[in-house]
């Protein structure tokens, strides 16, 4: 079963290919999802991995790692919450 992971405190030079390497080590990785800034695009510094396999090893070895000089915050993605409308 798929399992999809949240990782925060990326540095904002990070590519997804850089993202997909270092999970690569821990299963199969599906689909790396960078989350830009709508207004500037500019990173926000988080992002999401979904991995086919090894999704509970990569969080528990990659959760407070050093990865381009920031400590990574990796768990398991919540659904996304239901948003009010802006207006």
């Amino acid at each position: 079963m798929a399992v999809r992971i949240y990782v925060g405190n990326l540095p904002f030079d990070t590519t997804e290919e850089a993202v997909r390497n270092l999970f690569q080590s821990y299963g199969d990785v599906s689909e790396v999802s960078l989350i830009n800034d709508r207004e500037t695009g500019r990173p926000r510094g988080f992002g999401f991995v979904e991995m086919a396999t090894g999704g509970p090893e990569a969080i528990s070895a990659l959760d407070q790692q050093q990865f381009g000089g920031r400590t990574l915050r990796v768990n398991e993605a919540r659904p996304r919450e239901e948003r009010r409308p802006r207006w």
